[in-house]
């Protein structure tokens, strides 16, 4: 292993691109709408949405521009939090891996552009639009390069069963999702969601660090594959009902939660059955008080074109990892959402 050079700190690169106090302010604001809606203090859903991952600084801003007057329309019944995945977690090690390895798509890796990146993207985001976004945690120890812009953090499936992504969860102050794994089994999102909920003592950039316990700590449902490789939904009525009977068994979980991941196995990555898979959610929940209760919103991969881009194209706004829900139909499911609501 070659150790080619040293990284800003933190602390440095905050300093280096500070944020605004308009930003603070409308994060903050953000902040408090999203952990109402977790808590059942506000009876509004919550709409996670945005690319797979994040790629041109552009094209990403232009989509989460677009989605600003649609909030405002919606925004008696739906808030909305952007996605920008600055990190892409590949299954082989092979392919894209997210802005903070390649700021530019097209050229070799270049971490220490790639941190200045997505920090700039996170900022222009909040600045320009006033949304303070969601990300993925893939790498626990690069949090705080982003932790004065996020309003949201995911835990993805196959970091879910890691002790430090558990550790560092339970000292956010802002929510994290827990995927369920790519096994399916939930018992271990239970065991995810309350170790993040729990005070811990702990290493963390090279600190001992003391944690209070995140109590936002929450369920995702994303589908899962089995051992023969075939993909397996767990958004039914059925699956939420069986999520109400987890969290009833667990009773010192704080602010029990679901959002639906409406891609990924759920859909068996076919970005279209998001539509539909959005619809089925909502209808369970008028069927059951409990699955009403507990379903606090969606995630759905969206982006400006529909699908996903093949190696050596450059379609501008389409997806250059998983397939993704076009604009035009975007804005049209955000719509039926909030009626639907």
């Amino acid at each position: 292993m070659l150790f080619k050079r040293a990284l800003f700190e933190p602390k440095e690169i905050k300093e280096m691109y500070p944020v605004s106090e308009a930003g603070l302010a409308a994060k903050a604001e953000n902040d408090k709408e999203i952990r109402a809606i977790l808590s059942g203090e506000s009876s509004k859903f919550m709409l996670i949405i945005g690319p797979c991952s994040a790629d041109h600084e552009d094209c990403v801003i232009d989509y989460i521009s677009r989605l600003r007057p649609v909030q405002d329309k919606v925004k008696d019944k739906v808030i909305i939090v952007p996605r920008i995945y600055t990190n892409k977690p590949r299954t082989t090690g092979a392919g894209y891996k997210g802005m903070l390895h390649q700021p530019n798509p097209l050229a070799d890796p270049d971490i220490l552009k790639g941190l200045v990146a997505i920090r700039k993207l996170h900022m222009k985001a909040l600045n320009e639009t006033g949304f303070s976004c969601a990300d993925e945690m893939l790498y626990p120890e690069n949090h705080q390069f982003l932790s004065d812009l996020l309003s949201y953090v995911a835990i993805g499936a196959r970091s879910v069963e890691d002790q430090q992504h558990r550790l560092t969860a339970s000292g956010l102050d802002i929510p994290v999702g827990m995927k369920n794994p790519t096994s399916g089994d939930l018992s271990v999102m239970m065991n995810s969601i309350k170790a993040a909920q729990g005070s811990h003592t702990f290493i963390y950039r090279n600190w001992e660090v003391q944690s209070t316990g995140n109590p936002f700590a929450h369920a995702i449902l994303r589908g899962y594959v089995d051992n023969h490789g075939t993909t397996h939904p767990n958004y039914h009525y059925e699956d939420l009902n069986n999520l109400v009977e987890l969290y009833a068994a667990a009773p010192n979980l704080k602010n029990p939660a679901v959002i639906v991941d409406c891609n990924h196995s759920n859909s068996g990555k076919k970005f279209i059955e998001q539509i539909r898979i959005a619809k089925e959610v909502l209808h369970s929940m008028r069927h059951s008080e409990g699955v009403k209760a507990l379903v606090k919103g969606l995630m759905i991969e969206s982006y400006i074109e529909d699908g996903a881009q093949k190696e050596g194209e450059c379609i501008y706004g389409k997806s250059i990892t998983d397939p993704c829900l076009g604009w035009e139909k975007t804005e049209r499911l955000i719509y039926d959402i909030a009626e639907l609501l």
